[in-house]
């Protein structure tokens, strides 16, 4: 395994804003990612959780420049990455697997071409046959058989096409992989069996991962250090075990309330913290703390400013004005 204390992915104050047409002749930018910065040690799994909307698949995705980034740095192994030959060269070692396994792969295409389109894309064989040894290789890191490499994906189960979908991000052999809510579509025992996988991968190959979820348990299980993101902010990181165990933000707590106890004794003294009104829209985000209007804890001087991402605790960081008060 890699040092664990470099950084291999650093993203300093990233936005990531779309022009939203509001009237015949305005448009007004709804700010998906506002001001994000974290880093991912080498060989880390950073989970990275929040409600539908809250910015986090647009964060993977910027990240690898799929999106343009409207203002902040992206790094990659120290380096920034702004021109196009960075940018391919970050595509050779940072890949992503994408949350839906029935749209992200091609109908008209067989498992083979599938997996071998990245190894087309930067020519990475210099023989046919070298390039089919390469994906059935692949093919059997994820469990696939060889003889599906001639079939097509419509002919899958959906922890199949998955599968497919992981041999197609290793293809490169990569540094880095944005997971993008990877188990999100499949069964429930399907999601364990894909989870292990991610795991075993890590451990064989010296993966890092940003590991994006809603579900907080599929989170904890996979993750070193966990982000919570809220309306395009980050509002609390922190190791796994420190944010399932003593979390700071309101917000966190909140998700935190709702985590299912196995424990009958335990679930019936956990007081669960039910948030009350909507997400507000981030084409029309409050002033402020973008998560007062569903605080139990807001103050006036919350919609004044956006609180300050710091660290209260070794290694924790959180926005709040409150959270030397709500202790």
């Amino acid at each position: 395994m890699p040092e664990r204390n470099e950084n291999l992915v650093e993203v300093r104050h990233l936005k990531q804003y779309f022009n939203i047409n509001v009237g015949m002749f305005s448009s007004k930018p709804l700010k998906a990612v506002d001001d994000v910065s974290f880093s991912i040690r080498k060989g880390e799994t950073l989970g990275l959780v929040g409600e539908s909307g809250c910015g986090k698949t647009t964060v993977g995705r910027t990240l690898l420049h799929l999106y343009k980034p409207t203002d902040g740095e992206i790094f990659f192994e120290g380096r920034p990455v702004r021109t196009k030959a960075e940018i391919n060269e970050l595509r050779k070692k940072a890949t992503m697997v994408f949350q839906d396994p029935y749209s992200s792969l091609n109908p008209r295409m067989t498992v083979s071409d599938i997996i071998g389109e990245p190894l087309d894309i930067h020519r990475m064989y210099k023989s046919k046959a070298e390039r089919q040894e390469r994906i059935l290789e692949l093919m059997d890191r994820v469990g696939l058989n060889s003889e599906h490499a001639s079939r097509y994906a419509h002919e899958f189960s959906g922890g199949q096409r998955q599968r497919i979908g992981i041999a197609r991000a290793l293809a490169l052999n990569p540094e880095f992989i944005v997971c993008d809510e990877p188990v999100s579509a499949l069964d429930v025992s399907i999601q364990a069996q894909v989870i292990n996988m991610f795991d075993e991968l890590q451990e064989q190959m010296g993966l890092t991962y940003l590991f994006i979820a809603h579900d907080i348990l599929v989170v904890r299980h996979i993750s070193d250090r966990i982000a919570v993101m809220y309306l395009g902010k980050m509002v609390e990181l922190a190791d796994a075990k420190e944010i399932y165990e003593h979390p700071l933000h309101p917000y966190t707590r909140s998700l935190m309330s709702a985590v299912p106890q196995p424990d009958p004794r335990i679930a019936r003294a956990n007081k669960r913290i039910v948030l009350t009104g909507d997400i507000p829209s981030p084409l029309n985000a409050p002033s402020g703390c973008p998560f007062r209007t569903r605080c139990p804890h807001a103050t006036a001087a919350c919609a004044e400013s956006m609180p300050e991402f710091r660290e209260l605790a070794p290694g924790h960081f959180a926005a709040c004005h409150r959270i030397g008060d709500i202790g």
